[in-house]
Formats: structure tokens, C-alpha cells, sequence
């Protein structure tokens, strides 16, 4: 699963999803790194492309 650039050093202070799964489920999972074996939320494909992008623009900040 790819991390956010944010994760640091030591990888394990982010979230990580899988887009690859969207190709085959319409679906993105999204966990916590810390925890890969815990609960994963999942977004609708358009949903999560749209997060994306307003965290790219700059429209929404951590």
C-alpha cells in the first residue's frame, strides 16, 4: 500500500491505502499504518479522488 509523504522516517505515523483496489472494486481502503492489521476505512472511488485533490490544492490542511 503506498504511505503519505508526511510519514517520516520512521513510516509508521500515517495512512495508507490501495488504488490498485479501486480498478477491480470501484472501492479505496484506507488504514492506519501503525495498525495494518486493524480496521480499514473504505471511500467510493470519486469520493477519495476529490479528497485528493483538495489536499493537493491546498484547499484542505492538516
Amino acid at each position: 500500500m503506498p504511505k503519505s509523504s508526511y510519514s517520516g522516517v520512521e513510516a509508521n505515523a500515517c495512512v495508507e491505502w490501495a488504488p490498485t483496489h479501486a480498478a477491480t472494486t470501484g472501492a479505496v481502503p484506507v488504514r492506519d499504518s501503525k495498525d495494518p492489521h486493524g480496521p480499514a476505512l473504505t471511500f467510493g472511488l470519486a469520493a477519495w479522488t476529490a479528497f485528493v485533490i483538495a489536499i493537493k490544492s491546498g484547499e484542505l490542511t492538516h
